[in-house]
């Protein structure tokens, strides 16, 4: 009723007006009665006349006069003000019948809603111009084909390189075992030990992480010929879990200018998993839900959280 009040409409001249329709309809209904009803129970000619046309002159004068005074109420009563959102629309919430017939609640919010969905189609289409794909006729010329084609110069990184910054993330951590491996050329493949809770295997190209898979820690990790096995998923549910959210905080940790930093990030957050076991929920406190601990660890603090408990 807040949103009522506020549509600049006074309602005790809108009751009044209300009351002053009801009467103006009722003179009007009594004019018409008068011209149905003639000159009927008159004992003479002139006296039905007479009397026909002073009853409906009275009545001609109750409709003018109702008239007027709803004319002057429709006066007080003013117009919604400009600024409500729905403009004549805000009077619906008028009806008593609010469960049965939620009208303008559903207007109120298909409004937000499409206000909402303008602002940020605004947004993305600001974002597109920015980074726009188009390319004119010039830019495809000759010109365009003596340009040479610039390589990132972040996936080219000597493998020396990589070693060295991997080795060196491998003594932060006493507590988890780094092996590296090179089983197609430059690109390494890690097989991460933490503790004897999980391994991890971490798909590198050059230093950026491409994917992850989480296992148990007595589950084997490779395949029959003794390469590293990085498609097959662990049998168990919480290491599922665990590899769904390391590909969400490979997501999270981007820093192309300085892969180092990222690759650090993600080798601390994967360490925040070795007490998986031990670990309570930081939200409801407990260390079993649906039969699981908490899997979740958050991006900045490192506190563990059920998958529901984090939202």
């Amino acid at each position: 009723m807040a949103d009522v009040v506020t549509v600049g409409v006074n309602l005790d001249a809108f009751s009044h007006a209300i009351s002053g329709i009801q009467a103006l309809r009722s003179s009007v209904s009594r004019v018409f009665e008068s011209l149905k009803d003639g000159m009927k129970n008159r004992e003479t000619l002139e006296g039905r006349e007479k009397q026909f046309i002073t009853e409906f002159q009275d009545n001609l004068q109750a409709v003018n006069r109702d008239l007027n005074e709803l004319e002057r109420l429709s006066g007080l009563v003013g117009r919604p003000s400009e600024s409500h959102p729905l403009h004549n629309s805000g009077l619906l919430s008028l009806d008593p019948v609010q469960d049965k017939t939620p009208l303008y609640s559903q207007l109120l919010q298909a409004y937000k809603w499409s206000n909402k969905l303008q602002y940020h189609a605004g947004l993305a289409s600001s974002l597109l111009n920015q980074q726009s794909l188009k390319r004119s006729a010039n830019q495809m010329g000759a010109s365009a084909k003596r340009r040479p084609k610039v390589q990132p110069s972040t996936l080219v990184l000597p493998p020396q390189y990589v070693d060295d910054v991997i080795s060196r993330i491998g003594r932060m951590f006493p507590d988890m075992t780094i092996e590296l491996f090179r089983p197609n050329g430059t690109s390494a493949v890690l097989l991460v030990t933490l503790g004897k809770v999980l391994k991890a295997i971490v798909v590198m190209r050059s230093l950026f992480i491409d994917r992850t898979v989480v296992r148990g820690f007595n589950e084997n990790v490779y395949n029959e010929d003794g390469k590293l096995d990085i498609w097959t998923k662990s049998q168990y549910q919480v290491f599922q879990k665990v590899t769904d959210h390391a590909t969400t905080a490979l997501l999270h940790y981007q820093l192309p200018q300085m892969p180092d930093v990222v690759v650090r990030s993600f080798m601390t957050w994967l360490r925040s998993y070795i007490k998986l076991f031990q670990s309570s929920c930081q939200r409801c406190g407990r260390f079993l839900q649906d039969g699981l601990p908490p899997t979740w660890r958050d991006f900045r603090t490192l506190e563990a959280f059920h998958d529901t408990c984090r939202m």
